[in-house]
């Protein structure tokens, strides 16, 4: 993939993350165990017992089989270059953004197709699971921030960062196909749109290619931007704006 490199330090979210998934993904495989990521990952539980930690946890609960390792490879070249992009603060913001907001649209199709009485999803919310949700967020939040890049898909076909957008949505359809999981291929664009808007908000964009830290840069100026305009309403503040120049004249009480 054009930009990555698994040299230099790891960031300890990453490394969390990454343990936390191949943990959960172990415990599938152990009879005494297997009911930690059966109660923690999405269900249709979510709703009908109202088991709301499922929006939160589930993206950290690995799933698959023989290919999880090349799964959590991926998803640690894209995680490691967002992180620096982005930092703590809005990379943390970035995985509840879209993974709360993807989770709550796929249950919202599920809720629809169960009052319709369509049961042709055998296993709801199937493809969005785990380390699958992170991808999608991930991808789409380099695809949107460093959009004239090159990725080689698949480490072999050279594209534009950018068209990861689609790929993933392409990706998801297909699974689709085979899972007829369509609350799960709703989560999954749900996701890449919301990755997308929230690197967007930044307006790292704009004027052509931009770094992951300006990304960073300009979401910590808008958050802080939207803080201050909250206290100004609440408070009623007003803001003057100061003189400028070298001849401005003091007032009395300037040393």
């Amino acid at each position: 993939m054009g930009g990555f490199n698994l040299a230099g330090p790891v960031p300890r979210d990453v490394l969390i993350i990454l343990g936390v998934l191949f943990v959960t993904f172990a415990l599938r495989f152990f009879q005494s165990t297997a009911i930690v990521p059966a109660v923690l990952e999405l269900t249709p539980l979510v709703w009908t017992r109202g088991w709301v930690w499922q929006l939160v946890t589930y993206p950290f609960i690995g799933v698959g089989g023989l290919l999880f390792l090349i799964d959590l490879l991926i998803l640690y070249l894209f995680a490691r270059d967002v992180y620096y992009g982005m930092y703590r603060k809005h990379f943390w913001r970035l995985i509840l953004w879209s993974s709360i907001g993807a989770a709550l649209v796929a249950v919202a199709v599920h809720v629809l197709l169960t009052f319709a009485g369509l049961h042709w999803a055998p296993a709801p919310f199937a493809i969005m699971q785990g380390q699958w949700i992170l991808l999608a967020i991930f991808i789409a939040a380099f695809a949107t921030a460093q959009r004239d890049a090159t990725i080689y898909l698949m480490f072999i076909l050279p594209i534009p960062a950018f068209w990861m957008l689609w790929v993933e949505i392409l990706f998801a359809f297909l699974a689709f196909l085979f899972t007829k999981d369509l609350p799960g291929f709703c989560g999954i664009s749900a996701a890449v749109g919301l990755s997308y808007l929230y690197v967007r908000s930044s307006g790292s964009l704009r004027g052509g290619r931009k770094s992951l830290r300006e990304m960073r840069l300009r979401l910590e100026k808008w958050w802080i931007q939207r803080k201050l305009d909250r206290a100004r309403r609440k408070r009623g503040f007003k803001v003057i704006p100061g003189d400028k120049g070298p001849n401005v004249r003091k007032g009395p009480w300037v040393n």
